[in-house]
């Protein structure tokens, strides 16, 4: 693990950032049980709008309790229907006004099946209960895991503050009230990283190929690492040769069970775009033909980035911090924009705060750059404590009225931590060569 001095960031008083961190948690969670969820709940109400158990994995788990147990296809219109009953109380009709963008159903790789497998003759309330305390487990390990990737050593009371400033971020407590199997995706991936660069690439393979239940988080990064292992391919395949057999293994297990899937999850996927209207951060914030533009470029710097690198070792900076720069363009480039994404921008947050000081020597632009992203990541935590101060001396409806403020800069946060990493990875690239970590 380094020994290099901490992050300025870090040496303030132990007591302080640990106080910090339980208030901004404290604040984000009271916002929403007594902000958000209120507004929903009523806004529903006046709307007509459907509204049930909101957990991401009811789908995936009715989906595979219907083909283990049943044999029925989870992608075919009738689970589709038995899901949104479950998951809304009632069918849905997509052709009623306010239905259509409410669609719910079976929409990830079948092989998502194996996974919930020991849990489909379980009633859906047990499942969901333990599911919730997964998670929180798995999002506690987050932090710990990428540290151990960056091979950066900080106290433990660094490492508590920073768990806690995590699960009181707005997207983990999205994440966390919705059951979102991004965040499992998220600790698989942190998972695999650590095993990788702890030189254990067959282990790393493995975890890595159960994390493509969400492919759209994992195509760039995998894309990365194989342009990596290229560079070198005597030294660097076994992660590959690990991870395609173990594909293969979940590809014709899915196929054995429910044959021509990969047909189905692709019209699926498509159904679930046209019904919601899902877009990506980049189509949100500028919209079409322009967001496509800077898309393709932002993809292009991001790959021209990747290309400079990829004879870079595993212990390397470099490597490293390309890791961060791949997913915070993942967070860009992904074709939805929920907030719970924003749990793949934690690398490239903590590669930020451990290079502090030199991102702030490097030059204006990347100060500018520095002190706005500042800006919109703290921006939820304020927002959110004000509102969660408020809703105790303000009437109920006016304290609701404000529920959107905290996600005001959801949108703006990916944008500027990729934009930080890409002008401080060209000037590291340029100013600078490669340097391992000191172990």
């Amino acid at each position: 693990m380094t020994t290099a001095p901490a992050s300025p960031l870090l040496q303030l008083r132990s007591w302080m950032w640990l106080l910090l961190a339980i208030l901004c948690a404290v604040g984000t969670w009271t916002y929403a049980n007594r902000v958000l969820i209120p507004h929903q709940i009523s806004d529903s109400a006046v709307h007509g709008t459907p509204r049930g158990n909101l957990s991401d994995l009811y789908p995936r788990w009715l989906g595979a309790r219907e083909l283990l147990v049943h044999g029925r296809d989870p992608y075919s219109a009738d689970v589709t229907r038995e899901i949104q009953a479950g998951y809304y109380g009632r069918a849905l009709d997509p052709d009623r006004l306010g239905n259509r963008n409410y669609q719910q159903g079976f929409y990830y790789p079948i092989y998502v099946v194996f996974y919930l497998a020991p849990t489909i003759h379980l009633s859906f309330e047990i499942v969901r209960k333990g599911f919730s305390w997964v998670l929180l487990g798995l999002t506690f390990a987050i932090i710990p895991l990428w540290l151990r990737v960056l091979r950066w050593s900080v106290p433990l009371w660094a490492q508590a503050s920073l768990v806690v400033f995590t699960i009181g971020s707005l997207s983990v407590m999205q994440g966390l009230k919705l059951q979102q199997m991004t965040l499992v995706v998220a600790a698989l991936l942190a998972i695999a990283l650590a095993l990788l660069v702890s030189e254990r690439p067959i282990a790393a393979g493995i975890v890595l190929a159960l994390a493509t239940i969400k492919p759209q988080l994992v195509c760039l990064l995998l894309l990365w690492l194989m342009i990596w292992t290229l560079a070198d391919w005597r030294r660097r395949y076994r992660w590959a040769a690990s991870f395609l057999l173990s594909m293969a293994i979940l590809c014709a297990a899915a196929e054995w069970y429910l044959p021509h899937w990969i047909p189905r999850f692709w019209q699926a996927l498509h159904e679930y775009r046209s019904y919601t209207g899902e877009m990506s951060v980049m189509d949100e914030l500028i919209g079409a033909p322009w967001s496509r533009v800077l898309e393709l470029a932002a993809f292009a710097v991001m790959i021209g980035a990747c290309w400079r690198e990829r004879r870079q070792a595993v212990n390397t900076h470099a490597f490293k911090f390309i890791l961060g720069l791949v997913l915070a363009t993942t967070v860009l480039l992904v074709p939805t924009h929920g907030p719970y994404n924003q749990v793949l921008l934690i690398p490239a947050l903590l590669i930020m705060l451990k290079e502090c000081r030199t991102i702030w020597q490097r030059s204006v632009a990347s100060r500018g750059l520095c002190v706005m992203t500042i800006g919109l990541i703290c921006w939820p935590w304020v927002s959110c404590i004000a509102l969660a101060g408020l809703s105790f001396v303000l009437p109920q409806e006016t304290v609701e009225r404000a529920w959107a403020i905290p996600f005001w800069t959801a949108l703006q946060t990916p944008l500027a931590v990729a934009a930080l990493m890409l002008v401080h990875c060209y000037q590291m690239t340029f100013t600078a060569p490669a340097r391992p970590d000191a172990s």
